[in-house]
C-alpha cells in the first residue's frame, strides 16, 4: 500500500487528555487505573475513568448529542490543535473530500441505561428528551464528528468489537486508494457504561486488581474508555516527512470461537503477516510490538504463540493496557496513538503491574521502558469473534 501521512493527533484517555499527558504519564510510569467507583457499579475491579468527563458541556448547536461517548469524543477533538488542522484540510480539499472512518462498541448505551432510569411507570414509555439516533445509534460519533469538524464526505462507523478502531484506518486506506476521498479522520470513542462492566465480569474476564498483561498471576482485562482521532493524508499532499506513517495494514477473520481466540494464534498472525505484507517489510523490519494484552489467560498464551512464530524470540513487545485500561472499541487507535509517541520520542513502553513474565511465554516482553531509536512499529488490536487487526507504523519511507 502507499503510506499514508498521520498529520495530526488527538487523544483523551485516563491518562489525561492530549498527547502531551498521554507522553507525561508513560514516561512517568503512571497508571490510569483504579478502583471502579462508576456511576451505581459495586464490582471489585478497576477501570480506566476519564476524569471531569461529566462536567464536558457539549457546543451548543450539538445538544442532541449529548451523551457520555460524544461528550468523550469532543474532549479529544478539542486537544492538541487538531480541530484547527482539520478546518485547514478542509480548505484545502474541500468538506466533501474528507471522509470519516469511525470505530465504538458501546456507543451511547449509557445513555440509555440511563432513560430506562427514567421510564413511565405506567407505560414504560422511555423519557421524551430520550434521542436514540443521536447518542445510543452505532452511527452517532461518526453523525456528531462531521458535525462538529463540517465535514460531507463518506463517513462510516465500524463496530468489530476490540479490533474496531484499528480496521477503521484500513477502511480508510482503501477509500483514499480508490480516490473516493483526499483526507480521512479515523479513529473513535467507546466510554464506559453497565453493560460493558457487568457483562464482562459475568464472563469471568474482569481482574478485581488493576491488569497485569503476561504476569505469571495474570487474571483479566480492567475496562477503560477513551477517545481518540487521527488526521490522515495521502504523502505527496503535504511535506511532512518528520510525521509517523501509516505504512500497512493487515486484517483478518478466523471466527475460531465467539469469546476465545485460535490457542495458537493462527488468526492473529494472519493479520500480522497481512500488515507486513501490506507495508513490503520483513519480519525483522519492526522495532516493537504493541501487543492486545489483555492480560486474560488464553489472550495473551495466543498472542505470544503469534507473535514468536512470525516475528521471533527477540523483537520487543509489550502491553500498554496497563496504562489506559482496555478500551475495548478505542482500544485500537488509542495505542497507534501512543505508538505514534513511541516513534517520535525514541521509547518502547514496559508494563505497568506486571510483575512476574510468565515463564511459559516466550517473547520478549518489556517490564521496565527501553530507550533507544524506533523506526517501525507493529499495533495489535484483536476482537471478539476473531476479528483480527494489525497496523505498522514508521517514520517516512
Amino acid at each position: 500500500m502507499q503510506p499514508l501521512v498521520l498529520s495530526q493527533l488527538c487523544i483523551a484517555t485516563s491518562l489525561g487528555a492530549g498527547l502531551d499527558a498521554t507522553l507525561a504519564a508513560l514516561l512517568g510510569r503512571r497508571s490510569g487505573l483504579a478502583p471502579c467507583h462508576f456511576e451505581t457499579v459495586t464490582l471489585n475491579t478497576h477501570v480506566g475513568e476519564v476524569a471531569g468527563l461529566d462536567a464536558v458541556r457539549m457546543r451548543s448547536d450539538l445538544g442532541s448529542f449529548d451523551c457520555r461517548t460524544n461528550r468523550l469524543a469532543q474532549l479529544a477533538l478539542e486537544q492538541d490543535g487538531f480541530a484547527q488542522e482539520v478546518a485547514r484540510a478542509r480548505e484545502r480539499y474541500g468538506a466533501r473530500r474528507i471522509g470519516v472512518f469511525l470505530g465504538t462498541s458501546t456507543s451511547g448505551i449509557l445513555e440509555t441505561e440511563l432513560a430506562y432510569r427514567r421510564r413511565d411507570p405506567g407505560t414504560g414509555a422511555l423519557p421524551e428528551d430520550f434521542h436514540y439516533a443521536t447518542t445510543q445509534n452505532t452511527f452517532s460519533v461518526a453523525h456528531f464528528v462531521q458535525s462538529y469538524l463540517n465535514l460531507e464526505g463518506p463517513a462510516v462507523v465500524v463496530s468489530s468489537a476490540c479490533s474496531t478502531t484499528a480496521k477503521v484506518f484500513g477502511n480508510a486506506q482503501r477509500m483514499l486508494a480508490a480516490g473516493l476521498c483526499d483526507a480521512a479522520i479515523v479513529g473513535g470513542a467507546d466510554s464506559l457504561c453497565l453493560t460493558t462492566l457487568y457483562g464482562f465480569h459475568a464472563l469471568g474476564l474482569v481482574s478485581e486488581q488493576a491488569c497485569r498483561p503476561f504476569d505469571a498471576d495474570r487474571d483479566g482485562i480492567s475496562i477503560g474508555e477513551a477517545a481518540g482521532f487521527v488526521l490522515i493524508e495521502k504523502p505527496r499532499a503535504r511535506g511532512l516527512s518528520e510525521c509517523v506513517h501509516l505504512l500497512g495494514v493487515g486484517e483478518s477473520s478466523d471466527a475460531y470461537h465467539m469469546s476465545t481466540p485460535h490457542p495458537e494464534g493462527l488468526g492473529a498472525r494472519l493479520a500480522m503477516e497481512r500488515a507486513l505484507a501490506s507495508s513490503a517489510l520483513a519480519p525483522d523490519a519492526i522495532d516493537y510490538v504493541n501487543l492486545h494484552g489483555t492480560a486474560t489467560r488464553t489472550n495473551d498464551a495466543a498472542e505470544d504463540q503469534a507473535i514468536v512464530g512470525l516475528l521471533g524470540p527477540a523483537t520487543p513487545c509489550s502491553s500498554t493496557k496497563g496504562w489506559t485500561g482496555h478500551t475495548l472499541g478505542a482500544a485500537g487507535v488509542t495505542e497507534t496513538i501512543i505508538c505514534a509517541l513511541a516513534i517520535q520520542h525514541g521509547i518502547r513502553p514496559g508494563s505497568l503491574h506486571t510483575r512476574r513474565v510468565d515463564p511459559t511465554l516466550k517473547s520478549n516482553y518489556l517490564i521496565e521502558h527501553q530507550l533507544g531509536t524506533i523506526d517501525r512499529v507493529m499495533s495489535n488490536s484483536f476482537g471478539f469473534g476473531g476479528s483480527n487487526c494489525s497496523l505498522v507504523l514508521g517514520r517516512a519511507p
